[in-house]
């Protein structure tokens, strides 16, 4: 009888060790948190969710999509719909950003304009954060039209 109240006491315990020592679940946990903080950085709504991706509408011509490594390296990006965006999108991108990888969002919103220039001239460019890397694209769908995308990544040289 004693030893069943024991167990009873330790199944929440035991539940939770398996479940932190589960790299798909903790995989999931980590991808939950950063859905949050980029949800809490930019408003944007959750559209698709999955243990290691997520997209979100943020606007009428601009989504994000984020991508989940286990346990670091994620990146986000935003897409807009557009071959000129506005600055609320440097924006945007800067805060998602910054959700991510913790870096300033306007020293990444700062990076995100540098690349997009440059991708305008030669369709993708990429500026290198402490970190991270900004990467823009130019481009022009046949079904969609201009579109602009950059993605903030981080990779693990933090120098």
């Amino acid at each position: 009888m004693r030893y069943v109240s024991v167990m009873r006491a330790l199944r929440p315990l035991l539940v939770f060790a398996a479940l932190a020592a589960s790299p798909g679940i903790a995989q999931a946990q980590s991808c939950d948190m950063l859905v949050d903080k980029v949800t809490a950085e930019t408003a944007a709504k959750p559209a698709e969710r999955r243990s290691d991706y997520a997209s979100f509408t943020a606007g009428p011509d601009t989504t994000l999509t984020l991508a989940c490594g286990a346990p670091a390296l994620s990146s986000v990006g935003a897409q807009f719909h557009g071959a000129s965006p506005p600055e609320a999108y440097y924006d945007l991108f800067g805060h998602a950003g910054h959700a991510v990888t913790g870096i300033d969002a306007a020293t990444i919103s700062e990076a995100a304009h540098r690349a997009q220039a440059a991708a305008v001239r030669l369709r993708h460019s990429n500026v290198d954060l402490g970190g991270a890397r900004v990467t823009c694209s130019a481009m022009v769908s046949p079904d969609k039209g201009p579109l602009t995308l950059c993605a903030v990544i981080e990779h693990s040289d933090r120098s």
